[in-house]
C-alpha cells in the first residue's frame, strides 16, 4: 500500500527506550521502534533510545542510518578492527553490507534507518570471535 508518512507523528506514538541493553526485551523494542514503510527486502524504521544496542549485521545489503535527534556513537567492525563514528542530529551514514555494528548513546538518540532483512544479532564482546557465523 502506497502512503505518505509523517515521521514526527509516528515517533509521537512510540515509547522512548531509556537504558537499552542486552537485557532489553523484544516487547520493549517493539514499543520503541516503528516500521514506517516497506523498502526492498526490508523496511524504513524509526525510534529513540539511550543505552547500547547488541551487535547486528545485515547480509542482504547496506543499511542507511539517519540521526533525527540527539547523538550516538556507531561502531562498525571492519576487517582490521572497530571504527567508531560520533553521529549527531542531521548526520547520515551507510553501514556496509555484512558488517557487524552497534550503537551507544549516553543521552539519547532518535534514528531513522533503511534496513535490509534479515538482521543477525549477537551479544558477544567481539563479533569477530571464533564461532560467530560469517556472512
Amino acid at each position: 500500500m502506497l502512503r505518505a508518512v509523517h515521521i514526527d507523528e509516528e515517533l509521537d506514538k512510540l515509547e522512548f527506550l531509556d537504558g537499552r541493553g542486552l537485557d532489553t526485551t523484544a516487547e520493549q523494542e517493539d514499543k520503541a521502534f516503528a516500521r514506517l514503510a516497506d523498502y526492498r527486502d526490508g523496511g524504513v524504521f524509526a525510534g529513540g533510545f539511550s543505552g547500547e544496542s547488541p551487535w547486528e549485521r545485515h547480509g542482504n545489503g547496506d543499511e542507511l542510518v539517519h540521526v533525527l535527534d540527539g547523538s550516538t556513537h556507531l561502531t562498525i567492525m571492519n576487517p582490521d578492527g572497530p571504527e567508531t563514528f560520533e553521529l549527531r542530529k542531521g548526520m547520515v551514514i551507510v553501514v556496509p553490507q555484512g558488517r557487524w555494528h552497534r550503537f551507544r548513546s549516553k543521552h539519547g538518540v532518535t534514528v531513522m534507518t533503511v534496513t535490509p532483512q534479515p538482521t543477525d544479532h549477537t551479544s558477544v564482546d567481539d563479533p569477530r570471535a571464533p564461532g560467530q557465523p560469517a556472512v
